[in-house]
């Protein structure tokens, strides 16, 4: 069977942890001067969201479950229990693609839940590429960043106080963290769509929610060290001592070690990971040295405290805009044939999203229907068609809106392949009866409630100074969006048919019913152009 990216839980489990850091430290140095930001969600780096060992944590249906500590409103300390499900297992190297790529979609200028770049932007933007691998896109360091968003995607994470930043209080949530629509063909130009879950997007964007980290330093220590960093630099912000930990807590709940070990081993390792902080005066070390941090407290208890290092001293440069050359849509724009200067004004006159869709278009044309399909040039197209649709007298083609579904299709099939998981006729059947029910729920039962909610969201995107055209087709898929979500509320038998059931039955009972935490927009259709002229 061909391998398209992907890998099972069993499979990648037996590879072992030597495996486990490949991925996030095979990287080539270029001496740049812009430091790279990760972003993180601050009450995520409270806890690990999987143990060190990947031979536990590379598993189908793996479940962990981690407690962490927290002050309520009367600054009395209390713990919450977090249970986070991993259909397909999750590698601790899977927070650096996360926490980079949150970070790369909010340096865009219009940050939005659709993040759309190619994976050698993303790599290079990390600082993961080898030398050599821009040409390679079907390469390894490619491959394992497909391997890590196919796990992300499937992550549901539970949490009974989890802080929302948004309300000021704790609440019990459950979300996920994103979605994705990536070509199948590895050599494609086309970019990758990551669309980010609607709730862990909002928490990550507010202020408050957020962790903002140097992505560099972070890179440079082992798994465990930079849980440690995100806890502390969350601490540190505001004061130089941290909170007294008991051992056992912050190496199993926090940094992720396994619960059997030993006392004397916890304590060992915990004394390298500040070592390691320590080299790079992160934490400051008392006179004593790494023993002087423990103190015991019994037969069997021992406590930890950090203090604050020189590191937060230094200033923390701020990444500058990235130029138009390094913009995310550089890359698709430059295979549709595009000059530097070009792409330059495409980029500073047109908004993100025009662009993403033109360019997609455009590629998906030449990859569909060869270069014979332009009738001057795909530049020439591309900006014919980008132009009109900025005025709001062009709309995706409808071969285009096929074409995107074709291509979900042939992912999820592949992606169930790999897994080991049946494909089954009747899925794709269902699918179809899905959509074929969603359009004609849209112009029949809910068209009062679509006119509603774009003439609702025209009017609050007016006052943003927008194109025409681009609020119009804004509140259309907004609209749309909205109004798939309720329709899966409404109509329960179709919430199962997008998993794999027999993934699903592994989990049976883990995951209440309901309506999915993220509904990915669809193609605007006829219905809501309709509503979107009215």
């Amino acid at each position: 069977m061909k391998d398209n990216g992907f890998a099972g839980g069993g499979r990648l489990a037996e590879e072992g942890k030597d495996r486990q850091d490949a991925s996030t430290k095979r990287i080539t140095r270029k001496g740049g001067t812009r430091p790279r930001p990760g972003r993180g969600q601050l009450s995520l780096v409270e806890h690990a969201l999987c143990p060190l060992d990947t031979a536990v944590s590379l598993n189908e249906g793996f479940v962990h479950e981690v407690e962490y500590l927290y002050a309520d409103g009367n600054r009395h300390t209390k713990s919450a229990k977090v249970k986070i499900l991993c259909p397909s297992g999750l590698s601790p190297s899977d927070e650096f693609y996360l926490w980079g790529l949150l970070a790369l979609t909010f340096q865009q200028p219009e940050p939005s839940g659709d993040f759309y770049a190619t994976p050698h932007y993303v790599l290079k933007e990390l600082d993961c590429l080898e030398a050599g691998s821009e040409r390679t896109k079907g390469g390894k360091n490619y491959r394992d960043f497909r391997q890590s968003l196919a796990r992300l995607s499937e992550v549901t994470y539970k949490n009974e106080r989890f802080y929302d930043p948004i309300r000021g209080e704790h609440r019990d949530v459950s979300f996920g963290f994103l979605k994705y629509s990536l070509p199948i063909d590895a050599n494609s130009a086309r970019a990758w769509r990551i669309v980010w879950d609607v709730q862990f997007f909002e928490f990550c964007k507010v202020t408050g929610g957020y962790l903002l980290f140097d992505l560099d330093t972070y890179r440079e220590l082992d798994f465990a060290s930079r849980r440690l960093f995100l806890t502390l630099k969350k601490i540190f912000h505001r004061c130089s001592i941290s909170p007294i930990y008991e051992i056992r807590h912050i190496c199993i709940n926090v940094l992720g070690f396994a619960p059997g070990m030993e006392l004397k081993h916890h304590k060992a390792k915990l004394a390298r990971c500040a070592e390691k902080l320590a080299e790079r005066e992160i934490i400051e070390l008392p006179e004593a040295g790494v023993k002087g941090l423990f103190e015991k407290k019994g037969v069997g208890s021992y406590t930890i405290q950090f203090r604050r290092g020189r590191y937060f001293e230094k200033p923390q440069a701020m990444r500058a805009p990235a130029p138009a050359a390094e913009s995310a849509m550089y890359e698709p724009l430059r295979a549709i044939g595009f000059e530097d200067a070009a792409i330059a004004r495409i980029v500073a006159k047109y908004g993100p999203e025009l662009i993403q869709t033109w360019t997609d278009i455009t590629l998906a044309a030449k990859e569909k229907h060869g270069v014979g399909f332009f009738k001057r040039s795909p530049q020439a197209y591309f900006m014919d068609n980008i132009e009109k649709a900025s005025q709001g007298t062009r709309t995706p083609p409808d071969w285009w809106h096929e074409y995107r579904k074709e291509e979900d299709r042939r992912e999820r099939e592949s992606k169930r392949q790999v897994l080991g998981l049946p494909v089954s006729d009747g899925a794709a059947k269902d699918e179809k009866d899905e959509n074929q029910a969603f359009e004609e729920y849209l112009r029949g039962e809910a068209r009062e409630a679509v006119q509603a909610i774009v003439e609702q969201t025209v009017k609050e995107f007016q006052g943003l100074g927008l194109p025409a055209g681009e609020i119009a087709r804004r509140a259309a898929e907004q609209a749309r969006r909205q109004m798939q979500t309720r329709f899966r509320r409404e109509h329960p038998e179709y919430e199962q048919v997008s998993g794999p059931k027999p993934l699903a039955d592994i989990l049976k009972g883990l995951i209440p019913k309901g309506p999915p935490c993220d509904s990915s927009p669809s193609p605007l259709s006829s219905p809501l152009g309709k509503a979107k002229k009215a």
